[in-house]
């Protein structure tokens, strides 16, 4: 579960600086980065606590 999480956090980053380099949309991108990096966190944490 923790690899799916990393992996829709990367493509989310990937695809917030896509658009924000080509489209220049900042509502949705933003959304979009905010989501990557909370996943992020998320399994984050998850990885320190079963360690």
């Amino acid at each position: 579960m923790g690899n799916i999480l990393y992996i829709i956090a990367v493509i989310l980053v990937i695809g917030w600086a896509i658009g924000f380099l080509a489209f220049n949309v900042t509502g949705i991108i933003h959304i979009l980065l905010v989501i990557a990096v909370v996943a992020f966190l998320l399994q984050f944490i998850r990885d320190r606590r079963t360690h």
